[in-house]
């Protein structure tokens, strides 16, 4: 009995040390089992020690087990987290990416994340990443807005319907509600880009187009004389004939309507100017003729008129031709005269000082002109700023010479004044002057004479009285000649009663070719001076 009971015992203590045997191996696994997956999850976290959780690694094995199990939990915690951090970056990246490839669909992203690296290192690179990208997309962003806002613009500025432009680009442009995002991608930005050069390129040729027709327009409004208000009613055209395309920024200023009724204007003036061909080539005429007076050139204004009106009759002449053409004479008419102009303003300023001589010849042989009459203090300050615009006459004429004769020179053409060549006249001028000193002189010496001789009679016989001089009529003395308004031929032949035959002699070609002498020319004479010494009188003073 004892001894089967010494038996059970020793099954009974066998069994005991198998558990115990089997429990410590159980332990062991479950401690070892723990150790790897401390181990991986470190290496997956990329973390060499547990900070704060130090492993025991002494103790019973149960005590091992039970300090690494809050390791482990901690770990797998901080996997779980780190996990959905690298979900949620590889997710925005992968969005990103397909918004630059031009996949806008909201299917869910599969992200695969590789859960042997979850270092915070390989989570930093894919911020890094995300970073990069998202940078990326708000620039393209930046240039789509740009680019729409570009678009709008030009779609303004051509009268263009906006949306459905941009929609032709893609639709996510005009509408980016119910959950679809703008397009971004290297396909839509490409066709912006077309759209905007389409759109510029189609401006400048509008701009182009609508600048030839208001020059075309002016051009026709000028030369029919078109009012005012009927200019007013294309304000909108000619408001942007000198302007860049940059600087046409109004809307609808290059719509297709308003260049459809710019071209629409310009045939139905272009048609009435067939129709008014004959006024406006009388009317150029005139302004043709107006020139060459001025610049008192002479042409033959019946045969030019008579000229137009067979043009017309013909039919033969296209009206733009006729009137470029007389556009071209008045600008060599302009040109013409704008070459005689100085000699001109000096001929003008030699009849202005003969005007002045002839006035002071004539206020010289009045007898009276010495008398305290009204206005006779008057005619003296002008007779005297006569007589030094007279004496100025011979540098003038020198002067007026040498021009003329070197502006023939130049142009090899006759240098004439209403027909009559300028060096003719002042050849004739000359030789006049030179006959009138010659009888002044002669005069004086008759009147020496004459003196001479009733000294010697009174001498002899004795004085007798002289009769009374009878009292001449006084003579109305004008401030200026009368002439031309603006230089008129009558005025050229008004300049001295004795110059009458300037204009014959000079058509006929009798010009003197020898060289004008120089003439002193006398401003009063010596008579004069004493009959002005013993005649004058103090002026009578005026309350």
């Amino acid at each position: 009995m004892l001894s089967l009971i010494e038996r059970e015992c020793l099954d009974v203590y066998q069994m005991k040390v198998d558990q115990a045997v089997k429990s410590r191996a159980q332990l062991l696994q479950a401690l070892a089992d723990a150790k790897v997956e401390l181990t991986s999850l470190l290496s997956a976290l990329g973390e060499k020690t547990i900070v704060g959780f130090p492993v025991k690694t002494s103790g019973t094995i149960k005590e091992q087990l039970t300090a690494i199990v809050p390791v482990l939990e901690q770990l797998c915690k901080q996997k779980e987290e780190r996990l959905k951090e690298f979900t949620d970056v590889q997710t925005q990246i992968q969005q990103i990416c397909k918004e630059i490839a031009g996949n806008l669909s909201s299917n869910d992203l599969a992200v695969m994340v590789d859960e042997s690296d979850l270092s915070l290192k390989k989570l930093e690179e894919y911020h890094s990443q995300l970073q990069e990208l998202k940078k990326e997309k708000s620039e393209r962003l930046h240039k789509i807005l740009e680019f729409v806002s570009t678009v709008h613009h030009l779609c303004s500025v051509l009268g263009m319907d906006f949306f459905s432009t941009i929609t032709e680009v893609h639709p996510s442009l005009i509408d980016s509600t119910h959950g679809q995002l703008k397009s971004i991608s290297n396909e839509t930005l490409s066709r912006l880009a077309k759209t905007v050069l389409m759109l510029k390129d189609d401006k400048k040729q509008r701009l182009q187009k609508l600048q030839e027709l208001a020059a075309l327009l002016i051009d026709l409004w000028n030369l029919m004389d078109t009012p005012d208000d009927e200019r007013h009613l294309f304000d909108h055209v000619t408001c942007n004939i000198s302007s860049s395309v940059d600087e046409v920024t109004i809307p609808g200023a290059l719509a297709l309507d308003l260049i459809e009724q710019a071209e629409v204007e310009v045939e139905r003036l272009d048609q009435l100017k067939f129709s008014r061909m004959k006024e406006i080539a009388f009317k150029k005429q005139a302004e043709l003729e107006e020139i060459y007076a001025h610049a008192h050139i002479e042409i033959d204004a019946e045969a030019a008129r008579e000229k137009i009106l067979a043009l017309d009759d013909s039919g033969n002449v296209e009206p733009s031709e006729l009137i470029a053409d007389m556009d071209s004479q008045i600008a060599k008419a302009k040109e013409e005269a704008l070459s005689r102009k100085e000699i001109l303003d000096k001929v003008e300023k030699w009849m202005s000082a003969c005007e002045e001589e002839s006035w002071l010849e004539d206020y010289n042989r009045d007898e009276n002109r010495y008398n305290a009459s009204r206005g006779a203090h008057l005619n003296l300050k002008r007779a005297e700023k006569a007589r030094n615009l007279v004496n100025k006459i011979p540098a003038l004429v020198e002067s007026l010479v040498a021009k003329t004769r070197a502006w023939e020179e130049d142009c090899g053409l006759t240098y004439e004044y209403d027909g009559v060549p300028l060096l003719a006249m002042l050849d004739e001028y000359a030789m006049l002057r030179n006959e009138r000193e010659e009888e002044k002189r002669r005069l004086r010496d008759q009147k020496k004479f004459h003196e001479q001789m009733n000294t010697e009679q009174e001498a002899v016989f004795g004085s007798r009285p002289s009769p009374a001089r009878p009292i001449g009529t006084k003579k109305v003395v004008g401030t200026r000649m009368n002439g031309g308004s603006n230089g008129t031929p009558s005025r050229r032949l008004s300049l001295m009663a004795h110059q009458n035959g300037i204009r014959s002699a000079a058509k006929d070609g009798k010009r003197d070719s020898r060289p004008v002498a120089p003439v002193n020319y006398v401003a009063i004479s010596k008579e004069d001076a004493v009959s002005f010494a013993s005649a004058a009188k103090p002026l009578p003073s005026t309350p």
